[in-house]
């Protein structure tokens, strides 16, 4: 089976490239409309996914990526799900391996005028519009791996190619693959549930802590996970293309607000200016940051990191003392490493002592997420988002790896820079994942069967084993002139569809 895995991925190549190219397109025909006549200028944004969401939905019915059109929706949060198994294979879905697949669907927004400043021949949506007109040399500025010109008939440009529409087509393309060699056993024992997640962005993990919080309790064994598969890009620009990743910091915002006293410009000595008290406040964050000595760090996911990510100034107008000063801070935690404590770091600063002696009112807080998403469900959870680690020796991982041997290593060249190795790569993620919303409290999370699915226990948390592989590289993400190489299909989705039946018969002989 091995390898008639490896010749339907490469097979289906062509059509995961056409699915995403029109996943990256979508929005376009919205942010250019209208708001009067139905557009909407944050399409394909956090909580604005809609159109490419039932773009989706209907392209997983067409390409026989489910059994029926029944097995495809969408939950209350606004995440897309559809579902395959075997109903023929005598066994009761109680006793199934449930093998998640998981990739969110938004991206950031597009900047879509600096991709025609800065690339010329390169849409953020359409993608490659005029290859005479690229400015090759601002693209190898600007991207972390471009592979040689000769090969950019492989790649997928725009908005969201590798983060990370990408993954989420190469579940759709693993599930149709799935189904489609179902009689020879790719299904057999195993109940797979696919989702295209909501409000990642903006919200890390916020599509499955929906599910974890609110639909996994009490909930019967074939709906909780056994092991979830991430598609988040795991391509590095130097390691190579789609690694075997096993986990990834946490992260949390910090907010600061201080509140002055507003006045005329011309006489500043009756106002309490929060924008200089607050950069004071800026500076000596910075500066402690630098030196490290607030950051744990850990040999695996690396160190803890911090850096000023977001701010906003209420004035009356630019010849005036402003009213009030928000900013915050992106705080990335590594193992060991407390929100609490990250947030007195912050707390503790002497400019935040200076500016409360100077009459100025500052507040450090976490602040919550609390946007509805497309479906006008409403979060409200704090933007605290736990790490996680899945322990190497764990079967899920050795799985992985079995898997990438099986359907990849045998068909593949070695590659260097941001192609795809032979060999698989196994290391962490830079970045956050939806992951992060899978970490729950083991004694209040009120999910059955956890211990018979060998989650992984950290501490007081508990999350099921947890591993990705995607196509992107990591550095790619969020740039200018973002692109994706199709090739990498090739081994993300056969190791994706190898994965299922194989880590049922690892967990069978354990």
């Amino acid at each position: 089976m091995d390898e008639k895995i490896h010749e339907l991925a490469v097979r289906d190549r062509p059509l995961a490239m056409e699915i995403l190219r029109e996943a990256v397109r979508i929005p376009a025909d919205w942010v250019d409309l209208p708001v009067e006549e139905g557009g909407d200028p944050l399409c394909g944004l956090s909580n604005h996914e809609g159109p490419r969401l039932e773009y989706l939905r209907r392209r997983i019915i067409e390409v026989g990526a489910v059994s029926s059109p029944d097995d495809v929706g969408f939950d209350a949060f606004g995440n897309l799900v559809w579902t395959v198994e075997d109903p023929d294979d005598g066994i009761p879905r109680a006793e199934k391996t449930v093998v998640w697949m998981d990739g969110h669907t938004d991206t950031v927004a597009a900047l879509r005028e600096r991709w025609r400043e800065g690339i010329g021949g390169v849409d953020c949506y359409e993608g490659l519009v005029d290859p005479d007109g690229v400015d090759e040399d601002f693209l190898r500025r600007e991207l972390g791996w471009l592979p040689p010109r000769s090969e950019w008939e492989h790649l997928v440009w725009g908005r969201g190619s590798a983060d990370q529409l990408g993954g989420v087509v190469a579940q759709i393309i693993a599930t149709r693959i799935l189904l489609e060699l179902k009689d020879e056993g790719a299904l057999r024992g195993v109940i797979v549930r696919s989702y295209g997640s909501v409000a990642e962005e903006d919200n890390d993990g916020g599509g499955p802590m929906h599910i974890f919080r609110h639909e996994l309790p009490g909930a019967g064994p074939e709906i909780v996970p056994d092991v979830v598969l991430l598609t988040e890009g795991t391509g590095d620009r130097r390691l190579g293309a789609a690694g075997i990743y096993r986990g990834q910091r946490g992260r949390m915002q910090i907010e600061v607000e201080v509140v002055g006293r507003s006045c005329h410009g011309s006489m500043p000595q009756e106002g309490l200016n929060p924008l200089e008290w607050g950069a004071a406040i800026l500076v000596e964050a910075t500066e402690q940051a630098r030196r490290g000595d607030t950051f744990g760090e850990d040999p695996f996911l690396g160190a803890g990191t911090r850096t000023a990510s977001w701010a906003q100034l209420d004035t009356p107008s630019d010849c005036a003392v402003p009213d009030r000063f928000i900013f915050r801070f992106d705080r990335r935690l590594t193992a060991g490493e407390d929100p609490q404590q990250a947030l007195a770091a912050i707390e503790g600063l002497k400019a935040v002592a200076e500016a409360r002696s100077a009459g100025l009112t500052v507040e450090v807080r976490v602040p919550r997420y609390t946007t509805p998403t497309w479906k006008g469900t409403r979060p409200d959870n704090p933007q605290i988002y736990p790490g996680w680690v899945t322990p190497a020796e764990h079967p899920a991982i050795e799985a992985a790896v079995e898997s990438y041997r099986r359907v990849v290593t045998p068909f593949i060249e070695e590659g260097e820079g941001g192609h795809c190795r032979r060999e698989p790569r196994v290391a962490r993620w830079i970045f956050s994942t939806d992951g992060v919303g899978m970490v729950v409290e083991a004694e209040s999370c009120g999910i059955e069967g956890i211990e018979e699915k060998r989650w992984v226990r950290e501490g007081r948390f508990v999350h099921p084993p947890m591993l990705g592989i995607g196509p992107g590289i990591e550095q790619n993400t969020h740039k200018i002139g973002e692109c994706v190489d199709a090739r990498e299909f090739d081994v993300v989705v056969a190791t994706l569809v190898r994965f299922c039946s194989l880590y049922r018969e690892k967990l069978a002989g354990a």
